[in-house]
Formats: structure tokens, C-alpha cells, sequence
């Protein structure tokens, strides 16, 4: 429990917060909204505070910006320093372990600047690897009582982040496909013939791989949801899981790396690219006959 000097000091820090700009109906925009009002009520610049709780300014301003999570141990660092009980450490839990109110939008800022990006996809092909029709279809299916234009929209978005594995500084991605996603006719049998086609020439290559987890594996521990990892060119790395409905951005590096950990393992229980080139082309001929019998 808080002390009552820390309580008083909360409810002088409430009223500060009282016209605060930054968004604070999540628990980390409200964690970066109190450590910026707390740091200019003491008088001190970012650069001071970085320096005096020897951090980069960088990663101070996108904490107190909502843009990255504290790390583990600065929450009763920053209490010390400015004279705040534990309200920092109290608050840190609900900004850790956030379910992102718009499940993409950090994600995709990261994805944008990946240096390597490693995909588990449990039901439906990867966006960076989705065709047109793939995307188009699977969007409608998602969301059908969207307006026409705003399923293009979608679709276009989704196409414009691809542009970047076709660039000179493109990421190397890293795609494990359960067997499920072969499966199911997404758009039809000849959509889904022509999505799995696209991913041929992707099999295994200087900057992608993709790998095929078949069902005669069995049970394994990605089953249930999607798993990103993201590396950036400073190192940093962060996850990502994503459910029918939410999404979830890990930063703390305990966690990402339990996440690795779990795609390393399948990973070594997927098939081989080479393997896994002939088990999509079988299921690219299964959906093409499939496609001329319904003709």
C-alpha cells in the first residue's frame, strides 16, 4: 500500500495531470503522461534525467510519449529520483503487459523498421506475403459489413507495407506456415492455388525463408494465435502475438525472449525450405484441380 505522503503527492500530481495533451486512457500513455509532468514539475529537462538515470534521451522521450515501455527497474529508479514513494513501480505493471487499444499501430512502426522479421502464422498467410485477391478476400471475410471502398483501402495498405521486401534495404523474413493455412480456401480454390504459387519463389532465397509445420508433427506450442518477432537495427526486439480479436506488443526483453525461444523450437520441428517447396507445390496442384472441377 502507498504511503499517505505518496498519496498527498499523487493527488498533486493528478491535478497536474489535469490538461495533459498525450492520450491516457492506456495504462502506458498514462505512465508516460505522469513521468513527463512529474520531470517538468521538478524543472528538468529530458536530456538532465536521462543523463542522471543514465539512459539514452532517445528512450526517455519515447517512454514518456507512450512509444516504448519502461524497462524493468527504471519505474523505482524514476520513484527515487523525483521523490515519488512507489508511484512509478505501481503503476508499471498495467503499462508492461498492455493490450494495445489500436492492436496494429505500434506494431506496424516496428515492422516498418525491421531489420529481420521472423513470422509464426497459425491460420492464414503472413501479410507481407498475401497476393491481392488472398488479401481482398480474407479482408471481406474479416470484416463483412465494411463499405466497399474501405475493404480497398485495407487491401492497399496491406499491399504498400510489401514494397519493402523489393527494396534495396529490405528486412530478411523468416515465415513458418502451420499446415492449416495450406488448407483452408481462402477466396476459393483458385485464389488460395495462386496464393500458395506466390509463395514458391519465396522459399528460400537471400533475404526470405519459409518453412512448412505440417499435422503429422502434433501438438505443438504455437498453436492457438500468430507470433511476430521483430529485430531493429539497434538490437532492439519486441513480439508480437495476435489473436481473431486483439493484439498483443511485448517490449520487456524477458518476455520477447521466452517468445523466441518458442519459435526456435518451431522452427526446428517445421519442415526443411526445400521440404517445404514440394509440400506447397502439391497443395498448389490440389487447389488448381480443385478449381477446374468447379468450372
Amino acid at each position: 500500500m502507498a504511503s499517505a505522503a505518496v498519496v498527498a503527492e499523487r493527488g498533486g500530481v493528478a491535478r497536474v495531470f489535469e490538461n495533459d495533451e498525450p492520450d491516457t486512457s492506456t495504462g502506458r500513455g498514462l505512465y508516460g503522461s505522469y513521468l513527463r509532468q512529474v520531470r517538468q514539475k521538478a524543472g528538468k529537462t529530458i536530456v538532465q534525467v536521462a543523463d542522471d538515470l543514465n539512459m539514452s534521451k532517445t528512450h526517455l522521450s519515447d517512454i514518456e510519449r507512450a512509444h516504448r515501455v519502461a524497462p524493468p527497474g527504471f519505474s523505482e529508479r524514476a520513484d527515487e529520483y523525483f521523490g515519488m514513494g512507489d508511484f512509478f513501480a505501481q503503476h508499471w505493471p498495467a503499462a508492461r503487459r498492455e493490450m494495445h487499444p489500436q492492436k496494429y499501430r505500434a506494431f506496424m512502426e516496428r515492422s516498418a523498421k525491421a531489420k529481420l522479421i521472423s513470422e509464426y502464422a497459425g491460420h492464414t498467410v503472413p501479410g507481407l506475403l498475401q497476393t491481392e485477391d488472398y488479401a481482398r478476400a480474407l479482408i471481406r471475410e474479416s470484416k463483412p459489413y465494411a463499405a466497399e471502398a474501405h475493404v480497398e483501402d485495407l487491401v492497399a495498405a496491406r499491399m504498400s507495407r510489401q514494397e519493402r521486401l523489393a527494396g534495396e534495404d529490405c528486412p530478411r523474413l523468416w515465415a513458418i506456415l502451420d499446415e492449416a493455412v495450406m488448407m483452408r480456401p481462402v477466396g476459393g480454390n483458385a485464389v488460395m492455388g495462386d496464393q500458395l504459387a506466390a509463395l514458391l519463389p519465396l522459399m528460400d532465397t537471400a533475404t526470405t525463408t519459409i518453412q512448412v509445420l505440417p499435422f503429422a508433427h502434433g501438438a505443438h506450442p504455437g498453436l492457438g494465435g500468430s507470433l511476430t518477432l521483430l529485430t531493429l537495427p539497434g538490437k532492439d526486439r519486441f513480439a508480437y502475438l495476435e489473436g481473431s480479436d486483439n493484439g498483443w506488443l511485448i517490449e520487456d526483453l524477458e518476455d520477447v525472449e521466452e517468445r523466441q525461444r518458442i519459435y526456435d523450437l518451431l522452427r526446428a520441428c517445421a519442415l526443411s525450405p526445400k521440404e517445404s517447396a514440394v509440400y506447397v507445390e502439391r497443395a498448389v496442384v490440389r487447389f488448381g484441380e480443385a478449381a477446374g472441377e468447379g468450372e
